[in-house]
């Protein structure tokens, strides 16, 4: 869960509010419905489309989903997971009451263990998760960023000291204005990584 909960935080603080449910919903559909879990990414969910709506101006759609999202975190302690669901439920209820409130001030930041989290502060695990989100939401192809995952997975369990795929990676999900270019030579490497392997097996 911590895995995949801070990713979509920091993807939502990164201002991506409609790709940030993207790294909640595979584990979300995976809870047992009316869990706590299940309450609590449903509720996330929902925040961050609402959010995303409002930025959109589609204020029925924000209310809507800010009003569901609140029923869904009601019953939730003050924190949960690391994250102060106080603070999101008092901003689902000042969303609702005035979805236009979200062209006066940006939507908050959400805080894990009390810091909001930045695309920086992910570990791999988390970056590979946001990878994958990024990747979805394109123009890029997802198994060349899956497979560039892989790679770096891999060179990381080796301790190989530096790996372009971690950097790649890495890069791919911290730097929007170059994600473009950066995904250019991800998949150079991968596309050599994958000649190189196809030899070896070729001579077996």
């Amino acid at each position: 869960m911590e895995t995949v909960l801070r990713a979509g935080l920091a993807i939502y603080n990164a201002g991506d509010y409609h790709e940030a449910h993207d790294a909640w919903e595979d584990r979300w559909l995976d809870l047992e419905s009316g869990t706590d879990d299940e309450r609590f990414l449903h509720g996330l969910i929902q925040f961050t489309a609402a959010v995303h709506h409002a930025t959109q101006r589609n204020w029925a759609g924000a209310t809507g989903l800010a009003e569901s999202a609140q029923e869904y975190l009601a019953d939730l302690p003050d924190r949960y997971r690391g994250v102060d669901v106080t603070a999101v439920r008092a901003h689902l209820a000042a969303l609702a009451a005035d979805p236009e409130r979200i062209e006066r001030a940006l939507a908050p930041k959400l805080a894990y263990d009390g810091e909001p989290i930045a695309l920086s502060d992910l570990d791999f695990e988390s970056t590979a998760v946001a990878a994958a989100v990024y990747a979805e939401a394109g123009p890029f192809e997802e198994s060349v960023v899956d497979r560039a995952v892989e790679y770096a997975r891999s060179d990381l369990d080796a301790d190989q000291p530096s790996s372009p795929f971690v950097t790649f990676v890495t890069d791919f999900v911290r730097d929007p204005a170059h994600r473009g270019i950066v995904y250019q030579r991800l998949s150079e490497h991968v596309d050599r990584r994958q000649r190189r392997e196809s030899d070896v097996d070729g001579l077996f």
